[in-house]
């Protein structure tokens, strides 16, 4: 086979639909784009899960003077009570689960609660009384929470044991969705990408049909023939690719290392090593989605 005959029938293709071509590479780019960043976003996702998760301690609140929930009876949990908690934490049953562990009074829940929440007026109304005396726990495995619950819920003047872990999935939740609906766009995009490859083929085959015709005379094969119009999908794919592949990496150093690392220092966040990753599956994606499609539509012009 001839390449340069090839590539000039490429180039002859390329110039005769600049119009397709241009579409085709702004939908690939958009569609992998989303691809990219559905890819990124679940690393992300992952990434912050195990942090968290890994940080997310278990709340052991006590009675205060006004509760009457849980084992609560209206008094504030006793010294004995709070020594019953803690034995239970340092027992044969809970010590292996156990990281490590420390008890907060009311004056330090308020003095946290009072720092946390300095710009709102709830601070005027709220009394170290109101707040629970705590034991807060690491544990090792953050997944067997549940051993703690049982053990601890039942014992007198426990209000209520809670894993913080809880508070974090419906974020998680939402960010899930989020990368889920970014999936969903990019799909949709892709197909319309396939579509608008296959015809743009159709078109260019179409504006050629006279030298396709002279080609089928003098015995040219059917690889000759389609291989020009599968390389024309293939280049217009492959910028879209390389566009998205840009696009990606400067959202991830510009947005993600520039702006969102130094706001949230405390939160870690994927970088470029994640990124070099995702590249090259989405620059493979999209020329292999355009080869396919770029085939199919030219055989089926031929009627191969």
């Amino acid at each position: 086979m001839r390449l340069g005959l090839v590539l000039g029938e490429v180039g002859s293709g390329l110039r005769r639909n600049v119009s397709m071509v241009v579409a085709v590479v702004l939908v690939t780019f958009i569609s992998l784009t989303f691809v990219g960043t559905a890819a990124l976003l679940q690393l992300q996702i992952n990434q912050m899960k195990g942090y968290w998760y890994d940080k997310a301690q278990v709340a052991v609140y006590l009675c205060t003077e006004t509760d009457t929930t849980g084992n609560c009876t209206g008094a504030k949990a006793t010294q004995d009570q709070i020594d019953g908690v803690e034995a239970q934490l340092s027992s044969q049953v809970l010590a292996p689960f156990v990281d490590r562990s420390y008890f907060e009074t009311q004056d330090e829940a308020y003095a946290r609660f009072t720092t946390q929440f300095a710009d709102s007026p709830a601070t005027e109304f709220v009394q170290p009384s109101y707040l629970n005396e705590t034991f807060w726990v690491n544990l090792k495995d953050p997944t067997q929470s549940d051993v703690l619950t049982e053990s601890l819920s039942s014992l007198a003047g426990v209000q209520s044991v809670v894993d913080q872990r809880g508070y974090l999935d419906p974020i998680f939740s939402v960010l899930n969705a989020a990368s889920y609906t970014a999936i969903g766009i990019a799909v949709l995009m892709l197909i319309a990408a396939v579509l608008l490859i296959a015809t743009t083929i159709r078109l260019s085959a179409f504006s050629r049909r006279r030298e396709l015709g002279i080609m089928r005379l003098v015995g040219a094969s059917n690889r000759f023939i389609q291989t020009p119009f599968i390389l024309e999908g293939v280049i217009a794919a492959l910028v879209g690719s390389v566009l998205a592949g840009g696009a990606l990496i400067a959202i991830v150093n510009f947005f993600v290392k520039g702006y969102l690392v130094t706001t949230f220092a405390s939160t870690p966040f994927i970088g470029l090593r994640e990124t070099a990753i995702v590249v090259p599956v989405v620059v493979v994606i999209g020329i292999a989605l355009a080869a396919l499609s770029a085939n199919v539509a030219i055989r089926r012009y031929l009627k191969v």
